[in-house]
Formats: structure tokens, sequence, C-alpha cells
């Protein structure tokens, strides 16, 4: 599995949408204004960050590997992954999807099986199906993973964006804590502004309401490629 396209560092696809809002830098945890798209206005809003990776790939790459030697990145099932994906969360209402042209896996975990209303604590039940996804993670280590938090428009757009980067925090850390290298795990949270459905009929809104885990596989050629930009 070889990607041919080139991929932009996400924060950077994300600026050139039209609608402001105040994100989290995931990575220096300062607060500013990114620009990002009203979800639900077209297909580039579904299955994650625009086919980006959060921060870009190149370095990221680096960071998950450590500068080490290439080997040992081959051999990887991507479509094996998501069968053992959908096999673990099966009945849970969690969906398990390709994204990105078949580069990525897409783990949407739904309101109902997230979080308590308002909250961005780790319910015993959530926990559960994070350990699952946690040990597909550690299984197959060749990946990078981002974690998207998002909500509905109930409340203040301030205070729901504050609640999804909560959220997405709450559970790259809960990853982390279950053995997944920090160096593979970014987080951001979209508040409002990515909705899976536009709806204000309190019956769909839910569906708004949901955790976003980006898998984004990579390969001994990736990892060349990151290594040789790098100088090693």
């Amino acid at each position: 599995m070889k990607k041919s396209r080139v991929l932009t560092a996400s924060l950077a696809a994300v600026s050139l949408m039209t609608v402001s809002a105040c994100v989290t830098d995931p990575n220096t945890g300062e607060r500013k204004v990114s620009r990002t798209v009203l979800g639900g206005a077209g297909g580039a809003v579904v299955g994650g960050l625009l086919g980006g990776v959060i921060g870009g790939k190149t370095g990221r790459i680096i960071g998950a590997v450590g500068g080490a030697a290439a080997g040992g990145y081959v051999g990887y099932r991507m479509d094996q992954q998501i069968k053992e994906l959908e096999e673990q969360t099966a009945g849970s209402g969690v969906d398990v999807s390709s994204v990105d042209g078949g580069d990525a896996i897409l783990v949407n975990l739904p309101d109902g099986v997230t979080f308590a209303t308002g909250s961005y604590t780790i319910t015993p039940g959530f926990r559960d199906l994070l350990d699952r996804v946690a040990d597909s993670l550690r299984q197959y280590p060749n990946s990078l993973v981002d974690v998207y938090g998002h909500t509905d428009t109930t409340g203040p757009s301030d205070a729901n964006q504050r609640l999804s980067e909560q959220r997405a925090q709450a559970v790259a850390n809960y990853l982390i804590s279950q053995g997944v290298a920090s160096s593979r795990i970014r987080w951001m949270g979209f508040g409002e502004t990515r909705l899976a459905v536009q709806t204000a009929d309190g019956v769909n809104e839910p569906l708004n309401r949901r955790v976003e885990i980006k898998i984004i596989p990579f390969d001994q050629e990736d990892v060349e490629a990151a290594q040789q930009s790098q100088g090693y």
C-alpha cells in the first residue's frame, strides 16, 4: 500500500476554510484562531482532516520511529486492521471505515458510547471501547493517530469548542496511558464547526456529538522518505 499523494499539514489545510473558530494547538497548547469549514457543507469535511495529518506527516513519522532504521515497516495490511476493529467494536455503535481514498482508518465513536452530557471524563463503558482500540494501535504500531472532538450546536459555541478539545485530549491521554506511544498521537477539538448532519431539530443533533480516531498508516518507503528529508 503505497500512497501517491502529498499530504499537507492539517493546520494549514484548516486555515484555508471559511469560518473562524478558536482552537488549541495540540503541540504548544496555545489557543489561536483557526479557519475551518462549517460541517456538512460537502464531502470534503467527512472522514477527518481533509486527508491531512495534524502537524504534518513527515516530522511525526520521524518522531514515531525515533530516527531508527527503516526496516520493520513492511507487510502491514490496513484491511486486516479494519476487520479486527469492526469485530472488536461490533454491537457498540462504533463505526469503522476506510477514508482518504483508502489511505487511513476512521473510528467514529458517537454520542451514547463516549461521554456523559457536558463531561470529558472517561466512563467505564467508554474505557472498555478505548481499551480495544488501544490494543489494535499497539498491535499495528506503524501508524500515526489523530483524535478529533466534535459537539453539536446546543449551547454557546465557545463552550462547545472548549469541551471538544477537552474530550479529544482525554481520549488521547487515555490511549497513551494504555501503552500507545505518545509520539504517534495528536489531538484537536473542532467544537460545532464540523457537523456530521445539518440539523437543529433535536432528533438527529446527537449525531454531531462524537469523537473520531483517525489512524494513518506509514510504510517503509514513507519512513525512508521522511528520514531523507531530515538528513538521516
